[in-house]
């Protein structure tokens, strides 16, 4: 599984170094805006989870388009997919957990966060992730997962890292643990149709899954940090040194989305339709994470820690300041 996680970061260095990262030259002039300057068209790598939220809503509100940018968002399985997509230029921007983003960066992928995605509610049993499993499972916590089988969007990544330090809180052995890797939106009809004994799951699977009768017996993300920063917003170094001006003004109309989407969960909750397939019960019952404007260090250097405990960052640590300063 480890090769698995170290392949990834090899395949996005060949394709930074056979681009030569050309992000930059994506980035396309269009029309001008109310202001006279040019419309810069900018694509954006986004996993379909409730976690991107603000920027659908950021955009629908105008805060892009009111500094010149016209979004195009672009749907990944996840944010080991897109990390290389933003080093070859392919984004300008990617939505990514920060494991993936660690790895990326300790492996030489030329990568830098430039605002916060999501972080946990720090809630347990109430988390825009979590271990589902199906009614009647004799799993009744975090420690009875050691031998299951459970599902995770990505191997060797943020979901396997915190899951096995929930498993590790509740008295488990996490090293027991068997995973398999599988898309979100499969994840409910995998687990009810019992071909894998636990599902690590993001909303709105989460929430699908529990309408189905699955009971959710551990939330990782707050089990490892009640502050824990789950994902960011990043782009190529190369695009951060080349094009200052457009990572301000994403960064600047980013942070106004996640503001906003903070101070008005009703209207997030109702941007989901947009781009999910999700409605009616399930809309109305799943969980929100929070959006502040800014990272929570102390949070990402426990995950950098748990990442080096399962060996997902080789010999290499990540530099924290670098990638999120």
């Amino acid at each position: 599984m480890r090769r698995r996680a170290f392949g990834f970061a090899a395949a996005v260095v060949t394709v930074a170094v056979a681009t030569g990262c050309g992000s930059s030259s994506s980035a396309t002039g269009g029309a001008s805006s109310s202001d006279g300057s040019k419309t810069t068209q900018v694509k954006v790598g986004v996993i379909p989870i409730v976690d991107v939220a603000p920027l659908y809503l950021g955009e629908k509100k105008g805060f892009f388009s009111s500094r010149g940018i016209k979004l195009e968002m672009v749907t990944a399985q996840g944010g080991a997919a897109i990390i290389p997509g933003v080093v070859s230029g392919q984004f300008q921007f990617g939505f990514s957990n920060v494991t993936s983003l660690m790895i990326a960066q300790t492996k030489g992928v030329p990568v830098k966060s430039v605002v916060n995605g999501a972080t946990t509610t720090g809630v347990t049993g109430k988390d825009l992730t979590g271990v589902a499993v199906k009614k009647g499972s004799s799993v009744k916590s975090a420690k009875d997962l050691a031998g299951k089988t459970v599902a995770v969007n990505t191997l060797q990544n943020i979901g396997d890292t915190t899951v096995r330090e929930s498993v590790r809180k509740d008295g488990g052995d996490p090293s027991k643990v068997k995973f398999v890797e599988m898309p979100f939106d499969q994840m409910p009809a995998a687990l009810d149709g019992g071909r894998v004994d636990a599902a690590w799951m993001a909303e709105p699977a989460l929430a699908i899954a529990k309408s189905q009768g699955a009971r959710v017996v551990a939330s990782p993300f707050a089990d490892t940090d009640p502050k824990l920063t789950v994902a960011t917003y990043f782009a190529s170094t190369q695009l951060t040194k080349e094009n200052p001006d457009l990572v301000k003004r994403f960064t600047e109309a980013m942070t106004e989305s996640l503001e906003y989407a903070s101070g008005h969960p009703d209207e997030a909750r109702q941007i989901l339709t947009t781009y999910t397939k999700i409605s009616g019960d399930v809309l109305k019952s799943l969980t929100l994470p929070n959006w502040p404007a800014q990272y929570d260090m102390a949070s990402l250097e426990k995950l950098a820690s748990l990442g080096e405990k399962d060996g997902i960052f080789g010999d290499k640590k990540p530099d924290l300041n670098a990638l999120f300063s």
